[in-house]
C-alpha cells in the first residue's frame, strides 16, 4: 500500500477543518488514505468518544467514513472534485468503540455513468465485513474541480518526494 498525501494541509491557514481528514480538527476521526491497486484503503481506530450505544460505534460516524474514503477514492483516481448524490450503508454487525482493532475500510469503483462514479466500501473490523456501503458521486469537470473548488491533486507521498527532488 502506498500512502496519499493530504491535499489540503496547504489551506490550513485559511479555515481547511474537514470532521473527517483534517489532521488538526480537534474532534474530528483524522483519517489517512492508502492505495492499494485500483481501491483506496483506510485504517482507523475508534474510540468512545464516537459511541452511539454503549461500546457501539455511532451509525453516523460509519457512513462518514464511507463517505470520505469515496470522496478520496476520486480525488486519487480521477483528480477531480465530486460531491456525493446517493449513500446507502447497510449496518450489517455492531462495530466496537473499545476495541483494539483498527477499522479497515476499502473502497473501490463498481461503475462509471458519464459524470457519475458508482463506488463500494466495506468497513471491518477483526477481519469481519461490519458494514457496507455503495455511493454514487457526481464527478465536476476538470474547469470547476479548479475553479471553484481549488482542486489539488491527490499524490502519493512517493511522488511528492519524486516532485521535490
Amino acid at each position: 500500500m502506498k500512502k496519499i498525501q493530504n491535499p489540503w494541509i496547504p489551506l490550513l491557514d485559511e479555515g481547511y477543518n474537514c470532521f473527517a481528514c483534517a489532521p488538526t480538527n480537534p474532534k474530528g476521526l483524522k483519517m489517512e488514505f492508502w492505495e492499494d491497486g485500483e481501491e483506496l484503503v483506510s485504517l482507523w481506530r475508534p474510540t468512545p468518544d464516537y459511541e452511539g450505544w454503549l461500546g457501539t460505534l455511532h451509525g453516523g460516524v460509519q457512513s462518514t467514513l464511507i463517505d470520505e474514503i469515496g470522496g478520496w477514492w476520486i480525488g486519487r483516481k480521477k483528480q477531480l472534485s465530486a460531491m456525493t448524490t446517493n449513500l446507502c450503508v447497510k449496518f450489517l454487525k455492531p462495530v466496537s468503540s473499545k476495541s483494539e482493532d483498527e477499522i479497515e475500510l476499502r473502497c473501490r469503483m463498481k461503475e462509471q455513468k458519464r459524470a457519475f462514479v458508482i463506488m463500494e466500501v466495506t468497513l471491518k473490523q477483526g477481519g469481519e465485513v461490519r458494514t457496507e456501503g455503495e455511493l454514487t458521486y457526481y464527478c465536476f469537470s476538470r474547469e470547476v474541480s479548479d475553479t471553484q473548488f481549488r482542486f489539488q491533486p491527490f499524490l502519493l507521498e512517493e511522488e511528492c518526494e519524486e516532485t521535490k527532488a
